[in-house]
């Protein structure tokens, strides 16, 4: 069946009947979009982002834990 002729059907259906195919349609698109995601991604080496090392030369982060913990009680004493 040509595109032209399913337009013309699709046309010659009452209203309900259309937005049954309209969402028919979003759902097979769902279907096969999903094949063609599952593929696997291409790994990205986390060494080589930006963010990596970016406090490395701060002071005050050599210990993140005792800076968090600091920080809590710096803000949490205000609370």
């Amino acid at each position: 069946m040509e595109l032209s002729n399913i337009a013309r059907e699709i046309a010659s259906l009452p209203p309900d009947a259309q937005k049954q195919m309209v969402d028919f349609l979003a759902f097979l698109k769902t279907q096969y979009q999903s094949a063609s995601v599952a593929k696997k991604p291409k790994r990205l080496k986390l060494a080589n982002e930006p963010f990596i090392g970016m406090w490395r030369k701060r002071k005050d982060m050599r210990d993140s834990t005792a800076w968090v913990r600091a920080l809590r009680q710096q803000e949490w004493k205000h609370g």
